[in-house]
């Protein structure tokens, strides 16, 4: 280890108003001398040793201080003023770059010095209070209709019988298990009825009490998408069920592995628009599914996370209206409307659905029953049609304005999975994922890369480089910052 010293009030003719630098150089390290440069004046500035507006020597500078090329210090101020640690402008030299975030009370201030850093497992869902991020599975929470859904609270309340107020009936309050029979036939080509429909608290706690009823029927295995939230193979196994991958390409799942998958009892699928590379499943992989499970006894878990909304595309109706006896569909209102909500639905096979209720009786949490009533008003009054129209064309114009500037700032960056839903998927060059998730954390951009999606069972070596970009989530005034910050992340690679 060479310790070396820069010091900008040098005989070697530093600039005034820079800095003492003090770096630590590996000059016998495997990168040399430029890479033991660069990532010592990159770990200087995440410590906070460098902190954010400070301006770095000039290279000529630095260079006769360090005893190195003036080349090996313009190239390592180049490679971190890409990945965004630096900023450079005509005049003003080469400086730390300003970082910021938003306070609680939203305003811009400075980011603290120590850096705050990225886990090693992003949570899908732990970001959703920034309004500079494009973290996937949230919709615009500042566009919930507010004053719609108090009005439609109102009128439930006026209308309710007293035993409403009790502790309701397991499977869901009536009025929203009726109002969702008639909207998801309409809507989603579901087919169902009242007493076939399991109201739960989102999602997860659907898949929960499944995996739990598979297990106790015999499963051991469960067929996933081999790319997904972990949050939900997490839950799977938790229940005690191994998880297994379906390779997934432009067509979605490869349903047609499940005859090879021997040991699986049950299959998840986002068939309408796979969840996160947004291509929608071939017809011909959606009946080969249903078909594996006639044959087998299988079991088909559809997850229609966000079947609302299309834009380029006619509407992708449910798998589960192929055969009702063997899939079950699971849907969510935290799209549509808010995860806060916490409500879900299960449109289950007649042989199911005793079976779920006594799971869901045991303990589960229950879905507050105003709330249920409040959405069944929602739904029958058209609010819920009006509100999803309206999101719709929110979202359409905010995906547009994604691939508009995409392609005028960074046309090397493909944009896939945007017929539908509420994110998209940038491809990016081989390599090149980590480097571009360090620039937004740098610059206070929440943002997933595509690679957190990933099956721990699918080789790393077989994985596609790309970011997750949920356009849905922040809000209306926040959208076009938080686009350009995108941008400017995204050149450092382009």
């Amino acid at each position: 280890m060479a310790e070396q010293r820069a010091n900008s009030s040098s005989a070697a003719g530093s600039a005034p108003g820079t800095v003492d630098l003090h770096l630590d150089l590996d000059l016998d390290g495997p990168g040399g001398v430029r890479a033991s440069l660069t990532d010592a004046l990159r770990e200087a500035v995440r410590s906070g040793r460098l902190t954010p507006g400070t301006r770095l020597p000039p290279s000529r500078s630095l260079a006769a201080d360090l005893g190195v090329a003036r080349n090996t210090v313009a190239d390592a101020y180049g490679e971190l003023v890409a990945e965004g640690w630096l900023s450079a402008r005509q005049g003003s030299g080469t400086r730390v770059a300003q970082r910021v975030a938003r306070n609680d009370g939203g305003r811009r201030t400075k980011r603290a010095a120590k850096p705050v850093r990225r886990p090693a497992r992003p949570e899908p869902f732990a970001p959703f209070h920034t309004s500079n991020g494009f973290y996937a599975g949230c919709p615009d929470l500042s566009a919930f209709p507010r004053a719609a859904w108090l009005a439609a609270a109102r009128r439930a309340l006026a209308t309710a019988p007293n035993a409403a107020f009790g502790y309701g009936d397991p499977r869901g309050c009536l009025p929203l298990r009726e109002a969702l029979a008639e909207y998801l036939a309409r809507a989603r080509g579901v087919r169902t009825d009242p007493e076939r429909l399991v109201v739960c608290s989102g999602f997860t706690q659907g898949l929960s009490l499944l995996s739990r009823v598979l297990r106790a029927d015999g499963v051991r295995t469960l067929a996933m998408e081999s790319y997904g939230l972990h949050v939900h193979r997490e839950l799977v196994t938790a229940s005690g069920l191994a998880t297994t991958p379906l390779t997934v390409d432009q067509h979605g799942a490869a349903t047609a592995q499940l005859t090879t998958h021997r040991h699986s009892g049950a299959v998840l699928l986002t068939p309408a628009h796979q969840f996160p590379t947004g291509v929608p499943l071939h017809p011909d992989r959606r009946a080969a599914a249903v078909d594996w499970a006639a044959a087998t006894g299988g079991l088909v878990l559809e997850d229609d996370y966000d079947g609302e909304f299309r834009y380029d595309r006619q509407p992708v109706g449910a798998l589960q209206g192929l055969d009702p006896e063997r899939v079950v569909y699971l849907g969510t209102a935290s799209k549509s409307l808010a995860p806060a909500l916490r409500l879900g639905w299960m449109a289950l096979p007649e042989h199911l659905v005793d079976r779920v209720v006594t799971a869901k009786h045991a303990g589960e949490r229950h879905p507050s029953v105003l709330d249920q009533l409040t959405l069944a008003e929602f739904i029958a009054s058209g609010g819920y049609d009006r509100h999803l129209r309206a999101m719709r064309l929110r979202y359409r114009r905010r995906r547009d304005r994604l691939v508009a500037a995409l392609a005028e700032r960074v046309p090397a960056v493909r944009v896939g999975g945007i017929a539908a839903g509420l994110h998209a998927v940038l491809r990016l060059p081989p390599g090149t994922e980590q480097e571009v998730l360090r620039s937004a954390d740098w610059l206070g951009l929440a943002v997933q890369g595509l690679d957190s999606f990933r099956h721990p069972a699918v080789p790393r070596s077989e994985a596609a480089d790309g970011l997750v970009v949920g356009y849905g989530t922040p809000a209306e005034h926040a959208f076009a910052g938080a686009l350009d910050t995108l941008c400017q992340v995204l050149t450092s690679v382009a």
